[in-house]
C-alpha cells in the first residue's frame, strides 16, 4: 500500500494539502472511469460488429455447402438410373428386409414418390410396439400398402407389468408362481417410459420355431422408427409425469380396439397373419372383431405367453358350421393360450398345427383326435391341454402319414391319443406329458407301430423338469430302461428331464459294459445330449466319464468299432440344473466335447 507524503501527526496545513489532493484523486478517477466504460463499448461494438459479420459468412458457408451436397447429390450416378431399375433395386431391398420402405422413403423426395407409389413395398408389417403408442402406426402402413396387395402382419405387443406402489405388493409379486413350463418367458431390450414415447421397433420375420410351444419376438436386425405422437398429445408435447402415465393408460384401453378395426377392415386381404403380446391387456377383447372371410389367409397365429380365463368369443376360431367362414387357403394355424373349438372350420385341412389350450378347456380324448384327423395331411403338429376329459366316443388308429414333428404335452391322458397315432415319417417328437405310467411303453409302440420311422431328435420331460419339485422326477424319471434307443438309429439330438444319470448313461455307452444289455451302439448318430433336472445316485459322474471316454476319445482316434457300429463323436453336451460335477469334470469335459454346458440347480 502507497504511504502519503504528508507529516505525522498532521497539523492544520497538512489536513487541508490532503482534503486537495482527495478532491484531485477522485476527479481522475472519474476521468479515467469514464475513457474506460468508452474504450468497453467501442471494444463490444467491434465484437457486435465483428460478430455478426462472422454469422453471415457462417450462414452463407452453410448455405454454399447445402448446395454443394445437394449438386453432388444431383451428380451421383444413382440420380441417373432409370426409375424401372430403381423399382428393381427396391425389391431387391424388400426381399431382404421387409420393412425397408420406412427408410427408403426418408432418403430423399424422389424416392419417397417411388416407395409411395409402390404398394408391394408397405405389403409387410413388422412391429413390436405397446398399447400407450398410436395405433395410427398401423392405419398408415395399411393406407401405404393400398387396396389389393396381398398382406402379410406380424406385430408384438409389449404389455409393461403392473408396477406395484407399495413395498407388501412388491413382495406379493416376488412369490408369484412361476410361469407356465415349457413357455419361456418374452424379453425386450428396452424399458418403455412414460415420458417419452416408446420407438416403433421394425424387424425381420422370425424363424420357424422348433417346436410349438416356443413364442419369441420378432428377431434379426431391427429398424427403429421415430415414435408417432399418442393421441392424446398430437404435438408431441412434454407433459408431467402425472398426466402423462394418465394420458398412456387412457390410451392404453382403447389400443386393441382402434388396431383391429384397421386391421380386420383389411381382412379380405390377409396373406399371413400374426399377432403375439406376453400378457393380458386391457383391449384384448377387440379380437373378438376377427371374423368373416379371409380368402388368402394362408397363415394365422394368435399367441399369449401368460395364461388366461376367457369365456367363449365370437371370433374366427370359435366359429360354427353355421357361419361358414371362407377359408380356402388356409394351411398353417397356431393358438396358444387363445380360446377355440374344436370343430371349428379353421382347424381343418392344415399342415401346420399348433394348439395350447387355456386352462379352462377341457376336451375328451376322441375331440382332440377329432382335430388331428381333420387335416390328415398334417406336416408339423404341436399340442398342450393342461385339462383332459376322458375319451366318450372309441378312437380308432389315426395315421398322419406325412408328419415330421410331433409335440405333445400336458394331461397325462395324452398318452392314450399317442398310442392311437401311426407316424411313418415322423423325424422330430417331443413328449411332455404328465405320464403315470412309463413313458417308454408309449414311445416304443409308437415306434413300432410307425415301423421305425427315421427319428433324428427326441426331447422327453424336456420342457416341464424345471418346474418339477425335487422329491418327484417327473415324466422323464418313469422311464425305467432306455432299451429303445437301441432303435433310434437316425437319432441325432436327444433331450431327456427329471430321469437319473445312471441308467441313462449306461444305455449311451459302450455295448460291453456289465450294465449296457445291448448288442451294439445305441443311436450311433448322436451328436448332441441336453438333460435338464437329472439326479444321481452316486455313480453318475463316472458313468459321465465313461461314455465321454468312449464316444469321445483323446486324441481325436475314432471310437472303437462294436458289431460293425462306430458311434460319431458328441458335439454337444448340456447338463442344466444339475448336481455339480467339480471343476477338474468340467475342464475335462470341454477337452472332448466342443459345447459343454453345465449349471447347477437353484436354491430351493
Amino acid at each position: 500500500m502507497p504511504t502519503h507524503p504528508f507529516p505525522d501527526p498532521p497539523t492544520r496545513a497538512s489536513l487541508a494539502s490532503a482534503k486537495r489532493t482527495l478532491q484531485s484523486n477522485r476527479a481522475s478517477i472519474q476521468t479515467l472511469t469514464a475513457k474506460i466504460t468508452a474504450a468497453e463499448e467501442a471494444l463490444a461494438q467491434i465484437i457486435r460488429e465483428s460478430r455478426c459479420a462472422i454469422n453471415e459468412l457462417e450462414g452463407e458457408k452453410t448455405r454454399l455447402v447445402q448446395e454443394e451436397l445437394a449438386t453432388l447429390a444431383y451428380l451421383s450416378p444413382v440420380r441417373r438410373l432409370p426409375q424401372e431399375l430403381v423399382r428393381e433395386i427396391f425389391m431387391w431391398c424388400f426381399e431382404e428386409h421387409p420393412c425397408c420402405a420406412w427408410v427408403l422413403a426418408a432418403v430423399s423426395t424422389s424416392w419417397r414418390r417411388l416407395a409411395l407409389r409402390m404398394p408391394l413395398l408397405w405389403s409387410k408389417i413388422r412391429l413390436v410396439t405397446t398399447p400407450s403408442a398410436s395405433p395410427d402406426t398401423i392405419r398408415l402402413w395399411l393406407e401405404r400398402s393400398g387396396d389389393v396387395v396381398p398382406l402379410d402382419i406380424e406385430i408384438f405387443l409389449r404389455v409393461a407389468p403392473p408396477k406395484p406402489h407399495l413395498a407388501s405388493l412388491s413382495r406379493r409379486e416376488s412369490a408369484s408362481p412361476p410361469p407356465t413350463p415349457g413357455l419361456p418367458t418374452w424379453t425386450v431390450n428396452s424399458t418403455p417410459s412414460h415420458n417419452a414415447p416408446t420407438p416403433y421397433v421394425i424387424s425381420q420375420p422370425p424363424p420357424a420355431p422348433s417346436n410349438g410351444n416356443m413364442i419369441t419376438p420378432p428377431t434379426g436386425p431391427p429398424i427403429v422408427m421415430p415414435p408417432s405422437p399418442s393421441p392424446s398429445d398430437p404435438w408431441n408435447v412434454q407433459h408431467s409425469s402425472e398426466r402423462s402415465a394418465s394420458s398412456s393408460s387412457r390410451s392404453s384401453m382403447h389400443w386393441g380396439h382402434i388396431a383391429f378395426f384397421y386391421m380386420v377392415e383389411q381382412m379380405h386381404r390377409w396373406e399371413r397373419f400374426i399377432f403375439r403380446f406376453d400378457r393380458q391387456f386391457t383391449s384384448m377383447g377387440a379380437l373378438k372383431s376377427i371374423n368373416g372371410d379371409a380368402p388368402l389367409l394362408r397363415e394365422f397365429e394368435v399367441s399369449s405367453a401368460e395364461a388366461g380365463f376367457y369365456v367363449e368369443w365370437p371370433w374366427l376360431p370359435n366359429c360354427g358350421e353355421a357361419i361358414g367362414a371362407s377359408l380356402p387357403k388356409l394351411r398353417s394355424v397356431t393358438l396358444q393360450h387363445t380360446p377355440f373349438k374344436w370343430s371349428s372350420p379353421m382347424l381343418r385341412g392344415l399342415l401346420h398345427l399348433t394348439l395350447r389350450a387355456t386352462p379352462t378347456s377341457h376336451l375328451p380324448l376322441d375331440r382332440i383326435q377329432g382335430i388331428l384327423g381333420s387335416s390328415p395331411q398334417l406336416k408339423t403338429l404341436s399340442v398342450h391341454f393342461q385339462g383332459v376329459l376322458p375319451s366318450i366316443l372309441a378312437m380308432s388308429p389315426l395315421t398322419l402319414p406325412n408328419l415330421t414333428s410331433f409335440s405333445i404335452g400336458g394331461h397325462y391322458l395324452l398318452t392314450q391319443l399317442v398310442d392311437t397315432l401311426v407316424l411313418p415319417s415322423l423325424t422330430s417328437l417331443t413328449l411332455d406329458i404328465e405320464s403315470r405310467d412309463p413313458i417308454e411303453d408309449t414311445l416304443s409302440s409308437l415306434l413300432t407301430r410307425s415301423c421305425s420311422p427315421p427319428l433324428s431328435h427326441l426331447s422327453i420331460a424336456y420342457g416341464t423338469a424345471s418346474s418339477v419339485a425335487s422329491f418327484y422326477y417327473g415324466p422323464g424319471g418313469i422311464v425305467i430302461s432306455w432299451n429303445v434307443l437301441a432303435d433310434l438309429l437316425h437319432l441325432r439330438t436327444l433331450e431327456v428331464g427329471g430321469t437319473p444319470f445312471e441308467p441313462l448313461l449306461s444305455a449311451l455307452g459302450p455295448p460291453d459294459d456289465d450294465t449296457n444289455n445291448l448288442t451294439t451302439w445305441a443311436c450311433p448318430l448322436l451328436e448332441s445330449v441336453s438333460m435338464k433336472n437329472c439326479h444321481s445316485h452316486g455313480e453318475g459322474v463316472a458313468r459321465l466319464v465313461q461314455l465321454i471316454e468312449a464316444r469321445n476319445p483323446g486324441g481325436g482316434i475314432a471310437s472303437q468299432m462294436i458289431g460293425g457300429v462306430a458311434p460319431v463323436r458328441l458335439k454337444k453336451l448340456e447338463l442344466l440344473e444339475c448336481p455339480s460335477l467339480g471343476q477338474d469334470i468340467v475342464k475335462w469335459l470341454g477337452s472332448r466335447v466342443e459345447n459343454v454346458v453345465c449349471t447347477e440347480p437353484p436354491d430351493r
